[in-house]
């Protein structure tokens, strides 16, 4: 089955919200999926997607192939086929073709389970002899790590391969993937995989999964949740996972999976374990299939989820992914819209992370050079809000930029700001939330953001601080609640 539109899109778009300056200069791979052509074809030479798979070793070495057919060294990588399951799928399958290397060699770097590493739009010369124009790949990258410590055997495939090289990360061939690859903290050890399965029908209800009543025996016992588990060996992908998973503990099959996104969830011993989320939809009843693990699988709409035990994360994201379904089926907002009463206008909500040691120091992050908003620059751990309420928001944001583990009960409201930047931009209402106890101390997750963590003394703040920032700091300080900043008087 060829890899659908949907799928595609859903994977460039969820790493456009990583990296959203990329936007713009990724404006040829938008323009061909809004076209109704088959974008993962080979024939369509108005471009289509290609992938690639960027392996690093235990010493910090990429892996580059010489491509016989334009004499360039490269990553391994090439063409998507209608057997491939998903991207990653397709680039692994490249990986074993061209190198010799099985997809089971390989793990998916921690947080890019399911969303490409890089994305690159490359010219490919007219190859008259084979009747091919000239045309554009969207070349798709997945970032992997080698699993074994000694010297891999590898079998080329001589007729488009010459030979392979292992590159420190600094003589990566390609700009763009040189410059994400320095910023990523090469010795960390990639966390055990994990893959789960959101479910949906026509009606807008989620099918979850009852646990047993194990205590220390199974994680979340006697909870609702998501079908899925860890990545084994046999499992070349994620997806592979998931599938597995699906069809061991319940005999189900979905026809098409697509990448939702990645979550984070704590395990028996408190540590914080990755999970890659795939929605599918499915119309089934849940009594004829055959469960093999937990008490039962039954239909549930969102707004039904209060009822149950169940972790807000899996609750969130439900949530989360019903208000995008809801979203895509409104379509587009038209042109011209009537204007809002009394002058009303959308505000933009940011949530802000408060974290304060016992020592009375405060966390604050460096921002990126590259940043559109506040580069090099100091600021909180912040972030918008997506589809989901402020505190779930504030807990994934801590967890994605910073490692750090934060419960819902935990979290107190301490500032609301409202501020503007300029009189033309929209408003925005600031939500500054303290973390009463937290677990972990801050990493550099998002190396492409955030350049490194400090705790500072709010008596003796960074010069280089967000103003705001500065302000509700300030405020929290006195105990002040609200505070507005950037109207005109």
């Amino acid at each position: 089955m060829p890899l659908s539109h949907d799928h595609i899109r859903t994977t460039v778009e969820t790493y456009l919200a990583r990296h959203p300056h990329e936007r713009a200069q990724l404006g040829g791979l938008l323009d061909a999926l809004d076209r109704p052509t088959d974008i993962a074809s080979r024939s369509t030479f108005t471009g289509h997607v290609t992938c690639g798979a960027i392996v690093v070793d235990s010493l910090g070495r990429v892996l580059h192939v010489l491509h016989l057919a334009s004499g360039k060294v490269l990553a391994p990588g090439g063409h998507t086929e209608p057997t491939d399951d998903s991207l990653a799928a397709a680039a692994l399958r490249e990986l074993h073709e061209e190198t010799g290397i099985p997809p089971q060699a390989v793990t998916p770097w921690p947080g890019y389970e399911a969303v490409p590493f890089d994305i690159d739009i490359h010219d490919i010369d007219a190859h008259p002899g084979k009747d091919e124009p000239g045309h554009q790949h969207f070349d798709l990258r997945f970032l992997f790590r080698l699993h074994t410590a000694n010297e891999v055997e590898v079998m080329l495939q001589e007729e488009e391969v010459g030979g392979i090289e292992w590159r420190p990360v600094d003589r990566a061939a390609s700009p763009s993937l040189r410059e994400k690859l320095l910023k990523l903290p090469l010795q960390v050890e990639p966390k055990t995989a994990n893959a789960s399965a959101l479910i949906y029908n026509d009606r807008g209800e989620y099918l979850l999964h009852l646990r047993d009543y194990f205590p220390g025996r199974i994680w979340e016992p006697g909870m609702w949740s998501l079908l899925g588990g860890g990545r084994e060996p046999q499992d070349a992908t994620l997806e592979h996972t998931v599938r597995r998973e699906l069809d061991e503990e319940a005999g189900l099959n979905i026809a098409d999976l697509t990448p939702f996104g990645t979550e984070y969830a704590s395990d028996d011993d408190g540590a914080v374990v990755p999970i890659a989320i795939y929605a599918g939809r499915w119309n089934g009843d849940p009594r004829e299939l055959r469960l093999t693990e937990g008490v039962m699988l039954a239909w549930f709409a969102p707004d039904d989820l209060h009822r149950l035990r169940i972790a807000d994360t899996t609750s969130d994201l439900v949530r989360r992914h019903a208000a995008s379904l809801l979203a895509a089926q409104s379509g587009p907002e038209p042109e011209e819209r009537p204007a809002s009463p009394h002058g009303t206008v959308p505000n933009i909500i940011g949530v802000h992370l408060y974290l304060e040691r016992p020592d009375g120091t405060v966390l604050l992050g460096l921002r990126h050079p590259n940043s559109a908003f506040a580069p090099s620059t100091w600021h909180v751990l912040a972030g918008h809000c997506e589809q989901e309420n402020a505190i779930a928001c504030l807990i994934r944001e801590a967890q994605e930029e910073a490692g750090l583990h934060i419960e819902r009960q935990d979290v107190e409201l301490v500032h609301v700001i409202h501020h503007i930047g300029k009189p033309r931009n929209p408003p925005r209402m600031g939500l500054f939330f303290r973390a009463r106890t937290w677990r972990g101390e801050p990493k550099l997750r998002e190396p492409d953001k955030c350049l490194q963590w400090r705790f500072w003394d709010p008596a003796a703040l960074p010069d280089d601080l967000v103003p705001y920032t500065r302000l509700a700091i300030a405020k929290i300080q006195n105990g002040e609640l609200y505070s507005e900043t950037g109207w005109p008087a």
